[in-house]
C-alpha cells in the first residue's frame, strides 16, 4: 500500500512537471513567433513581444483587486513561476567589461569578460524585491477579522454600501461599530507606508526607463514645428510667462475629467519634445529652428518637466501618454521592455494596495466619528510614537524598507537607488503637489483594464 501511494505521488509530480514544460513551450513559442500564430513572420519585435507577455501575465492573476485580502496560493504560485521564466531573459543579456587575468607565466593581462547588464543587474533585483513586498503586505491580512466587505445584494446594508465616488463596483469595506482595534489601525497605516514608499520607486524606475527610450520617428513627424502649436496660446503663455507657478497654473486648468488630464499630458510632453529637438539643433536654418534664445527654451523645457512630475504623481493611475505608448510599440531593446513592463504592473498594484488600504482606514474614520465621514480620523500622538519608535518609522527610505545592503551588489556595478540622481530629483519635485489640485477620483492601470493592456492591445 505503502509503495502504491508513493508511486502516486510520483506520477503526479511528473505529471505536473509535464504541464509546467507545455505552459513554457506555449508561451515562449509565442515570443518567439511574435505573436504571430500563422508563423508568416508578421508579428511584434521579440521587446514589445515580452512587454506584452508581463503586462497580460498581471492582469489574468491580479485582475483588478477589488478586496484587501491575500492572494490565494494558487495564484501567487502561477505568478511566481511564470514572471520567473519571462524574467530569466534577463540573465542572459550581457555586456563586455574588462577583467585583469593572471596568465600561467606570472604575467598580468586585462580581458573582455561577459557580464549581465548593468541596468538589468541594478533593477531586476529591486524589481523583484518590491514585488515580494506587495504580496507580503496582503499575505499579513491572513485571518483578520476586523473588516469585512459589504455584499452588493445585501439590501439592509445599502446605505453602507453606496459610495461616493464612480469606483461603484468596487466592494465597500465594513469594520466593527467601534472601529479598528489600535494595532491594526496602526498595522495598517504602516503597510501603506511601505506601499507608498514601493510605489515611488517602481514609479522612479519606470519614468527613467522611458526617458533612456528613444523617441520614434513616427511620433516626431506627427509634431507640430513649435511648442506654441503643441500646447495652445492659453497654456504656451502660463508656461512662457514670467513668473511661473506651479500652483496657478493648475488652478487655471481643467483637471474635471481623466481625459482632459491625459490631454494635458500630451500636450506637455509632446512641447518638451520640441524645445529639446530645437535646444540641439544644429543647423540654423532647421525646419526645427526658431528665434527664442537657448536659455529661454531651457527653461520653458524645466517648467514643463515640473508639471509633468506634479501629474505624474497627483494622477498617477491616469492610462499611458501618446508618448510612452510610441517608445514602448517602436523599442527594440528587450531589457528596456521588460523593466519597463515590469515596474509598471508593480507600479500599478502598489497603487490599487493603497486605495483598498485608504478604503478600509476611512471605514474606521466613519466608525470612529459617524456625522463627518469625510475627514479621516487621524493616528492619536500615542499611535504614532508606538508606529515611530523601533526605528524612527517616519523617516524610513525606501532601503530601509527592502531590506537593501550594499553587500548584495558588485562593487564596480553598485548603484545605491537611495543615491540614484533620477530618484532624487523625482523625489525632490513632486513635493511641490499643488493643493489647490482636489480630486475624489482615484484611478489605477488594473481597475481598468484598458489602461494596462500592451500598447497594441489598447490600438
Amino acid at each position: 500500500m505503502a509503495g502504491f501511494k508513493s508511486r502516486l505521488a510520483n506520477d503526479s509530480t511528473v505529471t505536473s512537471s509535464r504541464s509546467d514544460m507545455e505552459l513554457m513551450k506555449e508561451k515562449f513559442s509565442k515570443l518567439l513567433l511574435g505573436e504571430d500564430m500563422s508563423g508568416g513572420g508578421k508579428g511584434v519585435s521579440s521587446a514589445l513581444a515580452l512587454s506584452n507577455a508581463i503586462t497580460n501575465l498581471a492582469a489574468s492573476v491580479f485582475g483588478e483587486m477589488k478586496r484587501l485580502e491575500p492572494m490565494p496560493a494558487e495564484r501567487k504560485a502561477k505568478w511566481r513561476k511564470e514572471i520567473g521564466w519571462l524574467l530569466s531573459v534577463t540573465d542572459h543579456i550581457v555586456e563586455f567589461v574588462p577583467c585583469r587575468q593572471v596568465s600561467k607565466a606570472g604575467t598580468n593581462m586585462e580581458v573582455m569578460v561577459t557580464k549581465q547588464r548593468s541596468d538589468l543587474q541594478m533593477n531586476i533585483p529591486a524589481l523583484r524585491k518590491l514585488d515580494a513586498m506587495l504580496i507580503d503586505c496582503l499575505d499579513g491580512l491572513n485571518d483578520q477579522s476586523e473588516f469585512s466587505y459589504v455584499s452588493k445584494d445585501d439590501e439592509s446594508q445599502e446605505e453602507t454600501n453606496s459610495r461616493k465616488d464612480d469606483k461603484w463596483w468596487i466592494p465597500t469595506p465594513k469594520v466593527h461599530p467601534s472601529g479598528l482595534s489600535d494595532p491594526m489601525r496602526i498595522w495598517l497605516q504602516f503597510q501603506k507606508d511601505s506601499v507608498i514608499q514601493v510605489h515611488k520607486a517602481s514609479m522612479a524606475i519606470n519614468a527613467q526607463v522611458l526617458s533612456e527610450m528613444e523617441i520614434p520617428e513616427s511620433y516626431i513627424e506627427s509634431l507640430p514645428k513649435n511648442g506654441r502649436a503643441s500646447l495652445g496660446d492659453s497654456i504656451y503663455k502660463s508656461i512662457t510667462d514670467e513668473y511661473f507657478d506651479p500652483d496657478y497654473f493648475f488652478t487655471t486648468m481643467d483637471m474635471s475629467s481623466e481625459h482632459k488630464i491625459l490631454d494635458l499630458k500630451d500636450r506637455i510632453e509632446a512641447s518638451v519634445v520640441i524645445w529639446k529637438r530645437k535646444m540641439n539643433a544644429k543647423d540654423g536654418k532647421s525646419s526645427w529652428g526658431s528665434t527664442i534664445s537657448f536659455e529661454k527654451r531651457e527653461m520653458f523645457e524645466e517648467r514643463a518637466e515640473v508639471i509633468l512630475l506634479i501629474l505624474k504623481q497627483r494622477f498617477p493611475g491616469i492610462p499611458q501618454s501618446k508618448l510612452d505608448i510610441s517608445k514602448i510599440q517602436y523599442n527594440k531593446d528587450v531589457g528596456q521592455a521588460i523593466l519597463e513592463s515590469y515596474s509598471r504592473i508593480i507600479e500599478s498594484r502598489a497603487f490599487t494596495i493603497m486605495s483598498r488600504i485608504e478604503d478600509v482606514l476611512q471605514a474606521d474614520a466613519i466608525a470612529q466619528n459617524p456625522s463627518n465621514g469625510e475627514v479621516k480620523r487621524p493616528l492619536s500622538d500615542k499611535e504614532v510614537g508606538k508606529l515611530n519608535s523601533a526605528e524612527n518609522g517616519a523617516s524610513l527610505t525606501l532601503l530601509d524598507f527592502i531590506g537593501w545592503t550594499p553587500d548584495q551588489e558588485d562593487n564596480n556595478t553598485k548603484k545605491d537607488l537611495k543615491e540614484d540622481p533620477t530618484y532624487k530629483d523625482i523625489n525632490a519635485k513632486i513635493k511641490c503637489n499643488p493643493s489647490s489640485i482636489v480630486t475624489n477620483k482615484r484611478f489605477s492601470y488594473l481597475e481598468n483594464l484598458g489602461m494596462c493592456r500592451s500598447p497594441t492591445a489598447r490600438h
